[in-house]
């Protein structure tokens, strides 16, 4: 018999892993992701981090054999974590005591990417449609690279997921939130006084139901995510943003009373140098990094379908709170325990997917009840953080109860 041919569409953090998984047990597949092969000038870019916790991320990392690796490269965002009023004033200083360490999005990917064999991965290839054919298996249409069948597909492929189609006419909702994204490189240098206001790790600001938040990475930047709640979707075409630089940005979120016109001095000069000196850092075509948050309804499902299934944000997109990466690993690992042993039932039985169904659903039922009460807690945090006009302080004494000793007044200098 040939070995089941196995799919995973999107290599982002939870196909890459599953890919590991499965290497590692000499099981064959295949990765598809849309993005071209990045160099290593677009891999050592600002790209964002990733707190990888114990229980799911860490745990497949420890599973994908990479402990030894992972350590070395978390060195570049602090687990230091300041929560300050919108003056920029410091209301609580924590530290995550080593336990959540951050790892940054591009490092992480490269990580498990070069623990894939080569030969796995097609890179730039968009998944254009797929359906189910006549025999049971699934057909996935890349457009100008063709089309393929396979036994097992796995949409890894992110909050619009094509897989999913073939599960769920779900598709996610807007949220009533936006977030802009800039960057500075070279901070402690250039700009030593945000250095000293933004710390080692993470910073946040809330008021008026937005935030600022800053974490350190590569190249000693500070990358800026300016959340904002407002109920227009197409906010950055209404307000002229979509498609203009960053620049463009600072006026519209500076001078606005419903924005950020009302915060500190210092928040606000953060903002500004941030919009200024943003290098597109991870976009090719220089425009500003706005977009809308969309989740999926906690407790989305569907039907059990036989060689089809998703894992990530396809399968249960929340709002970002440190857990999207985290759950999506736990998946691959969970179904990568679910695969390898219909592998081995295949070798006696001869049908891969008859013995994998049953562990399918099974995988289903764990993550999708997992994943409701994942959101409902990511929903519970994001609401004392954007409650109210001062969440601030609502937020930090939440946090306190939470860390109790690990928390430390903030005191300004």
């Amino acid at each position: 018999m040939p070995p089941p041919r196995i799919a995973i569409v999107g290599g982002g953090p939870a196909g890459l892993t599953l890919g590991v998984l499965l290497h590692r047990q000499n099981i064959p597949f295949t990765i598809f992701e849309l993005r071209k092969q990045p160099t290593e000038a677009d891999l050592a870019r600002p790209s964002g981090m990733l707190d990888l916790h114990p229980g799911s991320g860490l745990d497949a990392i420890e599973a994908c054999g990479l402990t030894a690796e992972f350590g070395p490269l978390t060195g570049e965002c602090s687990q230091q974590f300041l929560i300050a009023n919108r003056a920029g004033e410091v209301l609580m200083a924590a530290d995550g005591g080593g336990k959540r360490p951050e790892i940054s999005r591009n490092n992480l990917s490269k990580l498990l990417a070069t623990h894939v064999p080569p030969d796995s991965i097609r890179w730039g290839h968009r998944l254009a449609a797929a359906h189910k054919t006549a025999s049971g298996t699934t057909a996935l249409d890349f457009g100008d690279n063709g089309s393929h069948t396979f036994d097992l597909v796995v949409g890894a492929d992110g909050a619009w997921s094509r897989v999913r189609a073939l599960l769920s006419a779900t598709r996610p909702h807007f949220t009533g939130m936006h977030c802009v994204t800039v960057t500075v490189t070279h901070l402690t240098s250039r700009f030593p006084h945000l250095a000293a206001l933004v710390g080692s790790g993470s910073y946040c600001v809330l008021g008026r139901r937005h935030a600022v938040v800053s974490q350190r990475g590569p190249l000693d930047s500070a990358r800026l995510y300016v959340w904002l709640t407002v109920a227009d979707e197409a906010f950055a075409t209404t307000r002229g943003l979509a498609g203009k630089p960053a620049r463009a940005a600072k006026q519209v979120l500076l001078g606005d009373e419903d924005l950020l016109a009302t915060f500190g001095p210092r928040v606000q000069d953060l903002v500004a140098t941030a919009c200024d000196e943003d290098a597109a850092t991870d976009r090719t075509d220089g425009t500003l990094d706005i977009r809308p948050f969309y989740t999926l309804p906690h407790g989305c499902s569907w039907p059990p379908q036989p060689g089809v299934t998703l894992v990530g944000d396809a399968a249960h997109l929340m709002l970002p709170n440190g857990e999207g990466v985290n759950q999506a690993m736990l998946d691959a690992l969970l179904l990568s325990k679910a695969v390898a042993e219909a592998y081995r039932a295949c070798g006696e039985t001869g049908d891969f997917i008859t013995a994998l169904s049953p562990l399918l659903q099974s995988f289903e039922k764990d993550m999708l009840a997992r994943a409701v009460k994942e959101g409902e807690e990511t929903d519970q945090r994001i609401g004392l953080m954007f409650g109210s006009d001062d969440a601030a302080y609502d937020f930090v004494a939440a946090m306190k109860g939470m860390i109790g000793g690990d928390a430390k007044e903030g005191t300004e200098e």
